[in-house]
């Protein structure tokens, strides 16, 4: 229960710091387990993630859900989360002010989960961690980085809805992925279970070291 406990209490933070976009969206926080030491990053909300202050609920999240199913992965094995953790007006990009303020956040909240591999969805959650890199040129391929943590980088699940040929990229990247997890990971973190006692919603300081 301590990441549990520590995740609640950065949010509960997080929602009194008079963060970018609040004004106009609630925040957002990331769902999941924390426990599995996987990490899923997108970039923002939308709308039906601020309706239910819950990340990737909406068409794209339906579709990242389905295509880990399908390759034997269940979302809810799994911390999910944002780099921006509210939705930006009419489902803008995120500005880089916006990404700036908001990452010491996810810095802790990396720190309080301390993932093996962190998956980023689209290229705005792949620049937080490889900023030289185009998505394009390195999706579904692992970068090992000098902590010892495994990024692999997806499209995002909405690029993919708007595009048969990133659709058909992003099926295969998963499918990577699950091979990945598979080999790295095993079946100790529970990566196959529909449902997880250590799931966690967090709707509300932690002073540990970045990770990044």
């Amino acid at each position: 229960m301590e990441k549990q406990k520590a995740l609640a209490e950065l949010f509960f933070e997080m929602e009194g710091a008079n963060l970018p976009l609040t004004d106009q969206s609630p925040l957002i926080p990331g769902d999941g387990n924390p426990n599995n030491y996987v990490v899923f990053i997108g970039e923002a909300g939308g709308f039906f993630e601020a309706k239910e202050k819950r990340p990737f609920v909406g068409q794209a999240g339906k579709l990242l859900n389905s295509t880990l199913a399908k390759y034997g992965l269940d979302r809810n094995a799994f911390w999910v989360t944002n780099i921006v953790k509210a939705r930006p007006p009419e489902n803008r990009d995120p500005l880089p002010e916006e990404i700036g303020i908001y990452r010491p956040y996810l810095e802790r909240e990396l720190a309080i989960i301390e993932p093996k591999v962190i998956v980023t969805l689209g290229r705005f959650a792949m620049n937080w961690f490889l900023p030289e890199e185009k998505i394009s040129r390195c999706h579904g391929n692992k970068v090992e980085t000098s902590l010892g943590i495994t990024i692999f980088p997806l499209y995002h699940p909405a690029a993919a809805l708007r595009a048969s040929e990133v659709l058909a990229a992003f099926n295969k990247d998963v499918e990577t992925l699950s091979l990945l997890l598979k080999s790295s990971l095993g079946d100790g973190f529970s990566l196959f279970v529909k449902e997880s006692n250590n799931s966690v919603q967090t709707d509300n300081k932690s002073d540990q070291p970045s990770l990044f």
